[in-house]
C-alpha cells in the first residue's frame, strides 16, 4: 500500500512533466551541499524548477501524464530541471554550470516532446533564446522595408532634385 506522502509526491510530479516545455533528467551525485546551492539559484533566476525524486516515483508520474521512453534516464540518483517557459533555459544553465564543476551530467532530456540522449545535449543547449529568434525575425523583417524605404527616399530626392534644377534653368 502506497504511502500518502508518495501519493502526493507522484501527484505532483505529474503536474509538472505535464507542465513543462524541457525536462532534463541528471545526477546529480557528487555535487556538495555548496554546489547545489548555487546551482538552484541559477535555475531560479531562469525560472527553472530543479528537484530530486525518487525513480519510482517519477516512473509513475510519466506513466500518469503518458510519457513513455524515460526508464532508461531513470539508473541511480535521480534530479529533474523543469523548464516552463524557454525549454533551453535549463540547458544554458547546466551548460554554464559546468564549466566550473563536472557535475551534473545530463542522462536525457525530452524537449518540447521529444526525447533525447545526453548526447544531443550540447545541441539543445547551442540553440539560442526564444528571444534572440524573434528579434533575429524582426530584423530580418525590417530589413526589406529598410531597404525599400531608402530605394524610395533615393528615388523621391533624385526626382526632387532634378525638378529643382528644370525650375531653375527655367527661371533664368
Amino acid at each position: 500500500m502506497p504511502s500518502v506522502k508518495n501519493i502526493n509526491s507522484v501527484k505532483e510530479l505529474s503536474v509538472k512533466l505535464d507542465k513543462a516545455k524541457a525536462i532534463y533528467f541528471t545526477d546529480y551525485l557528487g555535487l556538495d551541499v555548496v554546489s547545489v546551492t548555487k546551482l538552484r539559484k541559477n535555475f531560479v533566476e531562469k525560472d527553472v524548477e530543479f528537484t530530486v525524486a525518487k525513480n519510482t516515483l517519477i516512473k509513475l508520474a510519466a506513466k500518469e501524464v503518458g510519457i513513455s521512453g524515460v526508464d532508461e534516464f531513470l539508473e541511480g540518483p535521480t534530479a529533474i530541471a523543469f523548464g516552463y517557459e524557454d525549454p533551453t533555459d535549463p540547458a544554458r544553465v547546466i551548460k554554464e554550470f559546468l564549466k566550473d564543476f563536472d557535475k551534473p551530467s545530463v542522462k536525457g532530456m525530452i524537449f518540447d516532446g521529444e526525447i533525447f540522449t545526453s548526447d544531443q545535449f550540447d545541441k539543445i543547449a547551442n540553440l539560442p533564446s526564444k528571444e534572440q529568434l524573434l528579434s533575429k525575425l524582426v530584423g530580418m523583417l525590417n530589413s526589406p522595408m529598410s531597404k525599400l524605404s531608402s530605394t524610395l527616399n533615393g528615388s523621391v530626392s533624385g526626382l526632387l532634385g532634378r525638378l529643382t534644377q528644370l525650375n531653375s534653368k527655367k527661371g533664368n
